[in-house]
């Protein structure tokens, strides 16, 4: 996902000379050794990580979207396996874009790639 973003924020670097600047939080597959060798290359081609602190879920937007997603989405919802459950999110989210007039898009993981 992060060399997508990378490719995006060179053609918009090039284009406007804006860079991009993606927000993360500080979990172990944000920062393993295998993402840190890419942090160079991301940077010279316009795409910037700041990192949240350390415990600071009120700064991270995906968890107060979590947060929502279960209090209004699948709230007092069962599901019988974690099939059930992701199709449960998936739809959350689409709703929530909806009502909420934002887009929301869907990568798909190659678990294959190096990052």
């Amino acid at each position: 996902m992060m060399e997508y973003e990378a490719i995006v924020a060179k053609q918009e670097f090039f284009a406007s000379g804006r860079i991009r600047v993606r927000v993360q939080d500080n979990g172990s597959i944000h920062k393993s050794l295998e993402v840190q060798k890419y942090w160079t290359k991301w940077e010279s081609l316009g795409l910037y990580i700041f990192f949240l602190p350390t415990y600071c879920s009120e700064m991270n937007r995906i968890e107060l979207e979590w947060q929502q997603l279960k209090k209004h989405e699948i709230s007092g919802q069962m599901f019988d396996d974690e099939l059930d459950l992701a199709y449960a999110v998936i739809d959350g989210i689409d709703a929530r874009g909806e009502r909420n007039n934002y887009r929301t898009e869907r990568f798909k993981f190659n678990n294959y790639s190096s990052c």
